[in-house]
């Protein structure tokens, strides 16, 4: 098959930075190809795409050397927006792409774009609702949905141009695990279906089973030693009172309670009201019932709202926050300190939030999706500090999709599921129960099933 893509010692820099984040980088794609992208957080894996979109360089300063062809063109030789058709992409947040208020809008608005006839454009947008089981979704308002549902409306935008290469920048990352499996089974049927090219970033490649052909590594990952599970450091005193908290329309009253030093997953499907009950314990939206203590650390699942300061460094520091320092280098940030925290990967403005929020001395802190781009360094990193933080008293309460991360974190497993809590149990109760991980849409975590097995 004829290469779709192809880089010839592809050199990439950004403006100011001495160092190129893509340096004699040679890669051949073919037509129908299923490509994975890996490596460490940082390491240029979405510059790569923005490449071969041509959003780099047309959209940003960068300078780049070599030579890079698409569909056997220099890539230079299409004018901007030219190719964007036939190499569609989903991006690694997808509020980063919409347009329009609705998801039947933002369909059209798609079509729109292309010049396509009125009666054409319905059945498009209807075919591709019914591609991507999302039907029921057409009049929804997209910032009113889950991160999960805007991902798959996000692919949905994408698919309807009808590309020959779709780039994927993490597709998964806010999928909860049934829902990500069956993306990926929906994904290889599509393929099989359109031959259509792919090519996407991932780092949880467990999930995907044998769907990739072909795995094109950046950068080695650091060596680093495999989670292992943490003992409980909860203190029989309670930190954190959530009483009949409710929230309009969705949300109906929750109620529970945090020890001190205790590490609680938040758990259930895509849509089901998880970072809606994050929002209104912190008083970010409007809400009934009362929680203690009010003054909470919160890590967002876009962290950049929270950012306030033009450098990573001022960043961690503003709120106060001691070891500053330390904190940048166990989250592996010294070498983008001095960066501006919006020009950096999505991993690591993830890693800026955390390290603003655990160096701000909070006694309760909540992250939404905390583990979302990060590689198995920064998984490991982040572990051992949430555990030392937990053994010194802090209390977490965590969404996370991540089955592995949370059965070796995880004291407790709050479960939600259509806007109503399900209950709060042990985290080892959860894990064994496949009745409650059916009904949420969770799967037993790989570590489990591994462990066992080595007694079986």
């Amino acid at each position: 098959m004829p290469n779709v893509i192809c880089f010839n010692n592809v050199t990439f820099s950004y403006p100011d930075e001495e160092q190129s984040i893509l340096k004699n980088l040679s890669l051949s794609i073919r037509r129908g190809e299923r490509v994975v992208i890996t490596g460490p957080s940082g390491c240029g894996k979405t510059t790569l795409l923005y490449l071969c979109n041509r959003l780099f360089p047309d959209n940003c300063d960068g300078i780049l050397t070599g030579s890079l062809e698409l569909f056997g063109k220099d890539s230079f030789s299409y004018i901007p927006g030219e190719i964007n058709h036939r190499i569609a992409t989903v991006f690694q947040d997808p509020d980063a792409q919409f347009c329009m208020q609705t998801v039947e809008e933002e369909l059209a608005f798609t079509l729109e774009n292309l010049h396509l006839p009125r009666e054409e454009m319905e059945f498009r947008i209807y075919e591709v609702l019914h591609l991507t089981g999302l039907s029921e979704f057409r009049h929804a308002i997209i910032q009113k949905l889950s991160g999960g549902q805007k991902q798959r409306i996000a692919t949905a935008c994408a698919l309807i141009m009808e590309p020959e290469v779709l780039l994927l920048d993490e597709p998964i990352a806010h999928l909860d695990p049934y829902t990500a499996i069956k993306y990926v089974e929906w994904l290889d049927q599509l393929q099989i279906k359109r031959k259509i090219t792919i090519i996407a970033i991932e780092h949880r490649l467990d999930l995907w089973g044998d769907f990739f052909e072909r795995n094109i590594p950046l950068n080695k990952t650091e060596d680093t030693t495999p989670l292992q599970k943490r003992n409980t450091s909860i203190q029989e005193n309670a930190s954190f009172l959530a009483n009949s908290i409710s929230a309009k329309p969705f949300l109906q009253e929750v109620s529970f309670t945090l020890n001190r030093g205790e590490i609680t997953v938040l758990a259930g499907p895509n849509g089901s009201g998880k970072s809606t009950l994050l929002k209104a314990l912190c008083q970010l939206i409007p809400f009934n019932g009362t929680v203690q203590p009010e003054r909470l650390g919160y890590v967002p699942q876009s962290p950049e709202f929270l950012f306030l300061t033009k450098s990573v460094h001022e960043e961690v520091a503003f709120g106060g926050g001691n070891d500053v320092d330390k904190m940048l280098t166990r989250l592996k940030l010294i070498p983008i300190s001095d960066a501006h925290p919006f020009a950096v990967s999505h991993g690591q403005k993830r890693r800026v939030a955390i390290a603003a929020m655990l160096s701000d001395g909070r006694e309760v802190i909540l992250m939404d999706e905390p583990t979302s781009g990060q590689d198995t360094a920064a998984l490991s990193e982040l572990f051992q500090l949430l555990d030392e933080r937990s053994r010194a008293g802090t209390t977490f309460l965590i969404v996370t999709h991540d089955m592995e991360f949370a059965y070796c974190l995880a004291d407790s497993i709050l479960l939600l599921n259509n806007g109503r809590l399900t209950g709060k149990f042990p985290a080892a109760d959860v894990w064994r129960n496949e009745n409650l991980l059916l009904t949420h849409h969770l799967l037993p975590p790989k570590g489990l099933m591994e462990r066992e097995a080595c007694f079986t």
